[in-house]
């Protein structure tokens, strides 16, 4: 168990580096490098390295190993856009299902959010973020599509956005907009404003992983 977590920690790192352009496409990935600068042992790092293969992040060359299969923004786009459906789905349900006390707590998140944004508190606010998130989509009472969202949430790189420039911006106003329909229990404009917010999330690291290309 303790080793299947090692492997699914490393293949979330790689991916999100990956995602967040920090790998040239071509680039060689080491078992023995990523095993040194993560303290990790050489067999979950080999499982999360075959892992990423699959998933398609990573060619396996004879002679050369594991390298970065070319990744542009339209691919990460394209996982966003998916993401957007489901998680608008979700919220829509949440503001269908929702109670007054999830819904206090979830105004009350927003404001604590909101908050943060102003302050540049970038590490309190990726929390504030995850738990915004969290609350919504476990109103929306649906533990199967929370599940299917699991599928796309794995591939979004969040320890890079607070390297993004208007993040914290986008993320407080986005959320704003997110809360009052769910406060409203609104749920098409619910589903319109998260699905925006996510395509807007997905935009942003298009972009940044697109400057990282041409650096």
């Amino acid at each position: 168990m303790l080793r299947r977590q090692l492997s699914d920690e490393v293949a979330s790192h790689l991916r999100q580096s990956i995602m967040a352009g920090e790998f040239a496409p071509g680039a060689s990935v080491r078992a023995e490098a990523v095993g040194e600068a993560l303290d990790v042992s050489a067999t979950p790092v080999r499982e999360a390295l075959h892992a990423l293969r699959a998933e398609g992040f990573l060619d396996l060359i004879p002679r050369r190993g594991f390298t970065v299969r070319p990744l542009v923004a339209d691919d990460i786009r394209d996982i966003f856009e998916a993401h957007a459906l489901v998680a608008g789905e979700l919220t829509a349900r949440a503001a269908a299902k929702i109670d007054d006390v999830a819904l206090a707590a979830l105004t009350e998140n927003q404001a604590q959010l909101m908050l943060a944004a102003e302050r540049g508190d970038t590490e309190r606010l990726d929390r504030l973020n995850d738990e915004f998130h969290r609350m919504v989509y476990l109103a929306s009472g649906s533990e199967r599509l929370r599940w299917a969202l699991g599928n796309f949430v794995k591939y979004v790189p969040s320890s890079f956005y607070a390297q993004i420039a208007g993040w914290p911006e986008t993320t407080a106003a986005d959320h704003s907009v997110v809360c009052d329909a769910i406060v409203r229990r609104d749920a098409e404009a619910a589903r319109a404003a998260m699905a925006q917010h996510i395509r807007n999330a997905g935009e942003k690291l298009a972009d940044y992983f697109e400057g990282r290309q041409r650096a």
